[in-house]
């Protein structure tokens, strides 16, 4: 199997299309890693949630990082690692531009809500949804896809259906 890197164009169009990943945070050296939907615009990750663990943790440490892959086998997959810095998007006149554009961007990408909405079902609050949309800066990024060598690929000729 070849490992190559990816170009930072590559990751882009990889974030583009994937809107799916795991968001890692953490708070007093204690890490916390969860799924999330996204949706990935310039330089940018928007994503949406309720008040919770995640949110508290972000709101006190900003930095964050998110992963995104897809893997096809064992033979082609593809990871990109987002590092970044978290921002609330308030419901305020100062964040109402960019958090329409952070709901509008959700809002094309197919169950864009539902992780959060099963969190606030499973915490079974007595508070109301409280939705927080939000966006993740993008410091750096880095990706790596797989794909077959030679003998690899004459494995993969050869393996049965």
């Amino acid at each position: 199997m070849l490992i190559k890197e990816m170009t930072a164009k590559e990751c882009r169009d990889f974030l583009a299309r994937i809107h799916f990943g795991r968001l890692g945070c953490s708070l007093d050296n204690e890490p916390y890693v969860v799924p999330i939907y996204f949706a990935y615009q310039a330089d940018h990750l928007y994503a949406f949630s309720t008040v919770g663990q995640k949110i508290e943790w972000m709101r006190a440490n900003p930095k964050v990082c998110v992963e995104a892959d897809e893997v096809t086998d064992q033979f082609h997959w593809t990871s990109v690692i987002v590092s970044g810095h978290y921002r609330e998007l308030p419901d305020t006149p100062e964040f109402s531009s960019e958090r329409r554009t952070a709901q509008l961007e959700l809002e094309q990408r197919m169950l864009w809500w539902e992780t959060a909405y099963a969190a606030e079902q499973f915490r079974a609050r007595s508070e109301s949804f409280a939705p927080v949309f939000y966006s993740i800066h993008i410091s750096s990024l880095t990706g790596r896809r797989a794909i077959p060598d030679a003998v690899d690929s004459t494995f993969l000729d050869i393996a049965p259906p």
